[in-house]
C-alpha cells in the first residue's frame, strides 16, 4: 500500500484522490506537539469547572445539562453510540476511508482536543485497511455528519461492524485481527469525532474525482462523434472563444482543435460541404463543456478549501485555553458544490446523447440508420440510443439542488440544515449513468467513423478506436449488445478513453 503523509491544511486534491484509490495516511510528525497541547489545553479547560459545551455538558437540546466529572468518558461512548443510527446500504469502502482520512487531518491542526492516542488510531486503521462499516443514510449536514461518523467512531471502540479486505467482522475482532485494541475515548473526543462534514466531503469529493474523468472522457467522444458526423471543427476556432473570454471555453476548444488535428475524415470535407452549421450538440461544445469544466473548477476550490478546514464544535483554541462555540460543522459549502457537479454531469451526459441521437438519425448524420449497414433487418444502435436518453432522464430527475432543502432537528436547536450528505451521495450513481452514456457515445462514434474507411481520424482519436475495437468489434450484425455497453463503459471510467488520447493535453478541474 503508498502511504501518504498528510500536512493538515495543506493536503492536495490530487493527494485525496490517491486515498479515494487505495493509498494509505499519516499525519506529518510536525502536527504531534500541536495535538498533544489541544489535549492539554481539554485539561486545563476542565479545571476551571465552567461549563463548556460537549465537553461537560450534554449536547444539542441537552446542552444546558452538567455532566459530573465522573461521568465524562461515559459522555463521550454514549454520544457515539446513540449517534450512531444510520441506515440504508452501506458506504461505499472507499468513501469511508476518505472519510476517515479527512477526519484525521482535521483532528491533525490541533483544534478538536483529542489526544495522540485517538489520531493514532485512525491512522493505524487506514495503514491496516479497516473501514467502518458506515450506513450512507442519517445525515442532514448539519451539526456535522453526526449518523455516518458515529458508525466510524463505534467502530474505533470496538462497536459495530468493519469491513477487513472485504471481510465484514464485528469491530472488536477486526481491531483484534489487525492488532488493535478498542479505545477508550477522553473528554471531548467523541464529540470530536462527530462533529464535522467529513461524510459528505468524501462523497463530493469522489463524485468530483469521477466527473473530473468523465469531463475528460467526454471530450474526446465529441471529438469522435464530430469525425464521424463530418462536422466542421471551425466552432473551435480560438479567436471565437477569445472573444467570449470564458477560459473553461477556451480551453476546452483547443482541447477538440488538438483531438481533431491531422483528421484525414475532417480534410475531406472541408471544401464543398453543403452545410453550413452544425448541430448544437456539435457546435456548441466549447461552450456547453467549457461551462461545466469552469463549475467544476469552481466546486474542486470550495471542497478544497472544506478538506483542510476544521469543521468541528466547540474549537479549541490552546494558546487562550478557550473553547469556543460556533457553526463550522455547517455543511453548506459542501452542498452548493455537491449541487454544482451534479449539474455538471447532467449536462455532460445530456449533451453526449443528443451526439448520439444525431449519429443514429440518417437525415442528420448523412450514416446509414441506427448505424447498421443493413437497416431493418438489423437494429444498430437503434435501442443503446433509448438507454442513453433513460439515464439522462435519470439524471435530470437527480439533479434538482439538494442545498435549497432544509428541515429543523433536535427540537429545533438544529433548525436549519444542507442536506450536503444526500446532496453529495447521489453522485455516485448520477456519474455511473453519465459514464454508460459517453460509453454508448464512443460506441456510436466509432461505427460512424468506420463507415468513413478507408479515411482515418487524428492519430489521438485512432488510437482511442484502437483501445475500443481491442474490445468492441464493428457491429457488423445485430448481437448481444450489452458485454459491449459494459466494455465501452469501462474504458469510460477508468480513464482508458483519456489515455489513449495521452498525446493531447485534456483540460480538467483537479491537477
Amino acid at each position: 500500500m503508498t502511504m501518504l503523509t498528510l500536512i493538515p491544511g495543506a493536503v492536495s486534491l490530487a493527494e485525496w484522490r490517491a486515498v479515494w484509490r487505495g493509498a494509505g495516511a499519516r499525519l506529518d510528525a510536525l502536527s504531534g506537539p500541536v495535538i498533544s497541547e489541544s489535549a492539554a489545553a481539554i485539561e486545563r479547560i476542565l479545571a476551571k469547572g465552567e461549563p463548556v459545551y460537549g465537553i461537560n455538558t450534554g449536547f444539542g437540546r441537552l446542552a444546558s445539562v452538567r455532566i459530573d466529572a465522573a461521568d465524562l468518558e461515559t459522555l463521550q461512548r454514549n454520544i457515539v453510540l446513540s449517534h450512531a443510527a444510520g441506515t440504508g446500504d452501506p458506504a461505499p469502502a472507499a468513501v469511508v476511508r476518505l472519510m476517515m482520512a479527512l477526519k484525521l487531518a482535521s483532528l491533525g491542526q490541533g483544534a478538536s482536543g483529542v489526544r495522540p492516542a485517538t489520531v493514532a488510531m485512525l491512522e493505524a486503521m487506514l495503514e491496516r485497511g479497516l473501514a467502518p462499516v458506515t450506513p450512507a443514510q442519517g445525515s442532514v449536514g448539519a451539526s456535522g455528519d453526526l449518523a455516518p461518523l458515529a458508525h466510524m467512531a463505534a467502530a474505533m471502540i470496538g462497536v459495530g461492524w468493519i469491513d477487513l479486505a472485504g471481510e465484514r467482522l464485528p469491530a472488536e475482532a477486526a481491531l483484534a485481527r489487525a492488532g488493535l485494541a478498542p479505545l477508550t475515548l477522553g473528554p471531548k473526543e467523541g464529540l470530536a469525532l462527530l462533529n464535522g462534514t467529513q461524510f459528505s466531503t468524501a462523497n463530493a469529493l469522489a463524485g468530483l474525482f469521477e466527473a473530473d474523468v468523465l469531463f475528460r472522457s467526454a471530450l474526446v467522444t465529441g471529438a469522435l462523434s464530430t469525425e464521424a458526423a463530418k462536422g466542421s471543427d471551425t466552432p473551435f476556432d480560438p479567436r471565437i472563444h477569445e472573444l467570449r473570454r470564458h477560459a473553461g471555453q477556451i480551453e476546452t476548444a483547443a482541447a477538440l482543435r488538438a483531438l481533431m488535428a491531422g483528421s484525414a475524415i475532417r480534410a475531406s470535407h472541408l471544401k464543398n460541404d453543403e452545410r453550413v452549421q452544425d448541430p448544437y450538440c456539435l457546435r456548441c461544445q466549447p461552450q456547453v463543456m467549457g461551462a461545466c469544466l469552469t463549475v467544476l473548477r469552481q466546486a474542486a476550490a470550495t471542497l478544497a478549501d472544506e478538506a483542510n478546514g476544521v469543521s468541528d464544535n466547540p474549537l479549541i483554541f490552546a494558546d487562550t485555553d478557550e473553547a469556543l462555540s460556533g457553526g463550522n460543522f455547517h455543511a453548506e459549502p459542501v452542498a452548493f458544490a455537491a449541487d454544482m457537479i451534479a449539474l455538471t454531469l447532467c449536462e455532460i451526459g445530456s449533451l453526449a446523447e443528443r451526439r448520439i441521437a444525431m449519429l443514429v438519425d440518417p437525415a442528420l448524420s448523412g450514416l446509414p440508420a441506427f448505424l447498421t449497414p443493413r437497416p431493418g433487418l438489423n437494429s444498430g444502435f437503434m435501442i443503446p440510443q433509448v438507454t442513453a436518453a433513460a439515464l439522462v432522464s435519470e439524471n435530470k430527475q437527480s439533479a434538482y439542488p439538494a442545498s435549497v432543502d432544509s428541515i429543523p432537528t433536535s427540537a429545533n436547536q438544529e433548525d436549519h440544515v444542507s442536506m450536503a450528505a444526500h446532496g453529495a451521495r447521489r453522485l455516485a450513481p448520477m456519474a455511473r449513468n453519465a459514464a454508460a452514456v459517453i460509453g454508448i457515445e464512443l460506441l456510436t462514434a466509432a461505427q460512424g467513423c468506420d463507415f468513413h474507411s478507408p479515411l482515418t481520424s487524428s492519430d489521438a482519436l485512432q488510437a482511442v478506436r484502437a483501445a475500443l475495437r481491442a474490445k468492441s468489434p464493428r457491429l457488423e450484425n445485430d448481437r448481444h449488445l450489452h458485454p459491449d455497453i459494459e466494455a465501452a463503459t469501462g474504458l469510460v471510467r477508468t480513464g482508458a478513453v483519456i489515455e489513449a488520447a495521452a498525446a493531447i493535453d485534456l483540460p480538467g478541474a483537479v491537477a
